[in-house]
C-alpha cells in the first residue's frame, strides 16, 4: 500500500532482528517518564489501547491474553499443588490476573520495579487489574533481583518471570546469579518460568537462558512456543525450569477449570505447545 499517512501509524522498529511491526492509531493518550523507562498509550483503530515501553510494544487491549495465559497456566498446572506464587515484573497485571485463576494458590506476590507500569496499567487497561485486590494478592513496587536474593529459602512453588527485553531494568533477570536466587527460593519440585523470546529470531539467546538454568541446578526445561502478534517475528515463548524432579504432564481437570476463564489456553494448547518443533530441537540437541 502506497502513501501511508505516517502519523497515523506506531512503528516499532527492531534494529538486531532487521523487522519492523506497524498498528494505526487513533490517537497518543498519555506518555509517561519514569525513574526507569519511558512508558506511553496509544488508542490504535484495531487492537484497543496499546502500552509502548522505550519503543517497544509490550501490551495491547487485543491480544495480551497470549502472552498472560501461557506464561502463568501451563506452569502453575505443571506443578501438583501450587499454593505460594512471586511474578517479578508484571507491572500490567494481566499475569496477576490469570494466576489467581487458580483457587488452590494462597498467596501470590508481584514485585515490580516501575510503578508507573502499573498506573498506566489501572488507567488503561483495568481489566488486567480487576483482581489486583483480591485477598491473596501482594503488589509491591520494588526491585525484584533483591527480593528474590533475600526471601526464605525453599519457601515459593512457582516463580514468574515476567519481564521485558534482556536490557535496561531487565537485563538482570536473564543470568546465572538470579537463576541461583530463584532455584534457592523454591520448594522441591518447584517450578521457575520466564518469557523467552522469539524462537525464531532469537535463539542464541534462548539457548544461553536454557544452558544458565541447567547449570545452576535446575533438573528439567521444557520450553513452550505460542503465538504473540505484536512481538517481533509473531512467535514468542515462555521457558519453565523444574527444581529436583522431571516434568511429567500436567494436571487436565486444572486445564479443563481454567479454560472456561480463557481466551486462549485450553488442555489441548497445552499438549501442543509441548511438542518441540525440528528447528528448536536441533537448537537445543546441539548443546
Amino acid at each position: 500500500m502506497a502513501n501511508l499517512d505516517q502519523s497515523k501509524w506506531f512503528t516499532e522498529i527492531s534494529d538486531r532482528d532487521g523487522s519492523a511491526f506497524s498498528l494505526r492509531i487513533n490517537k497518543k493518550l498519555d506518555e509517561k517518564q519514569s525513574p526507569f523507562q519511558k512508558v506511553e498509550m496509544f488508542e490504535t483503530t484495531d487492537f484497543g489501547n496499546l502500552m509502548i515501553i522505550d519503543g517497544c510494544t509490550m501490551v495491547s487491549t487485543r491480544e495480551n491474553f497470549f502472552y498472560h495465559e501461557m506464561i502463568s497456566h501451563p506452569a502453575l498446572l505443571a506443578h501438583p499443588n501450587p499454593k505460594n506464587v512471586v511474578i517479578i515484573g508484571g507491572g500490567d497485571c494481566g499475569t496477576l490476573r490469570e494466576v489467581l485463576k487458580h483457587p488452590g494458590v494462597e498467596s501470590v506476590t508481584q514485585i515490580d520495579i516501575d510503578e508507573v507500569v502499573t498506573q498506566m496499567s489501572l488507567k488503561y487497561f483495568p481489566e488486567l487489574c480487576e483482581s489486583n485486590n483480591d485477598a491473596r494478592a501482594t503488589v509491591m513496587f520494588d526491585d525484584g533481583i533483591k527480593y528474590m536474593r533475600e526471601v526464605a529459602g525453599e519457601s515459593i512453588d512457582v516463580v514468574i518471570v515476567d519481564g521485558t527485553d534482556p536490557v535496561g531494568p531487565g537485563e538482570g533477570l536473564f543470568n546465572h546469579a538470579f537463576y541461583t536466587s530463584c532455584l534457592n527460593a523454591l520448594r522441591p519440585g518447584g517450578i521457575l518460568v520466564q518469557q523467552s523470546e522469539s524462537p525464531l529470531m532469537h535463539m542464541p539467546l534462548l539457548v544461553e537462558m536454557r544452558e544458565a538454568m541447567l547449570s545452576v541446578g535446575f533438573n528439567d526445561l521444557q520450553t513452550l512456543p505460542f503465538p504473540q502478534p505484536i512481538y517481533p517475528s509473531g512467535l514468542w515463548s515462555v521457558t519453565l525450569a523444574r527444581k529436583s524432579e522431571a516434568f511429567n504432564g500436567f494436571r487436565e481437570d486444572g486445564a479443563a477449570h481454567v479454560a472456561t476463564q480463557s481466551e486462549y489456553y485450553n488442555s489441548g494448547i497445552h499438549h501442543g505447545a509441548l511438542a518441540t518443533p525440528n528447528f528448536m530441537k536441533r537448537a537445543f540437541d546441539k548443546k
